[in-house]
C-alpha cells in the first residue's frame, strides 16, 4: 500500500471510509483498514480461485468505486457477502486484464 506525502493530502478523493486516492492513482489506507483488507483477500481467494492479496483487494475496491458500485460513505466489511461477490468480479478482471499486476514497487 502506498502512502502519500502531506503535500498530496489536498488532492485526495475518498473511495470508502479509510481509503483515499489521489488523481495520480496513489492510494492511502488508514491503518485500521489493514485487517479488513487482509480478511477480504482471504475471502476472495475461494470464489475467484486466484492468489488474492491486499493490493488486489485495494485495486478492486478502487475499480468498484470508479464504476459507482460502492457507496463512498459506507464502511466496507469482510463479512458482507454482496461486497465479496462484487469485488470478486473486479479481482478477476485485474488478473484477466492486467495479469494480476496492480502497482509498482518503489
Amino acid at each position: 500500500m502506498d502512502h502519500l506525502s502531506l503535500t498530496d493530502m489536498s488532492n485526495q478523493r475518498q473511495i470508502v471510509p479509510g481509503i483515499t486516492v489521489t488523481a495520480s492513482g496513489q492510494a492511502t489506507v488508514d491503518p485500521a483498514m489493514a485487517e479488513t483488507l487482509f480478511d477480504l483477500a482471504i475471502a476472495l481467494e475461494e470464489p475467484t480461485d486466484l492468489p488474492v492479496d491486499v493490493q488486489h483487494v485495494l485495486a478492486a475496491i478502487v475499480l468498484a468505486a470508479r464504476k459507482g458500485d460502492i457507496d463512498v460513505n459506507k464502511p466496507i466489511s469482510s463479512a458482507d457477502p454482496s461486497l465479496i461477490r462484487l469485488l470478486a468480479g473486479h479481482v478477476k478482471s485485474i488478473f484477466t486484464d492486467y495479469g494480476g499486476e496492480v502497482g509498482t514497487d518503489d
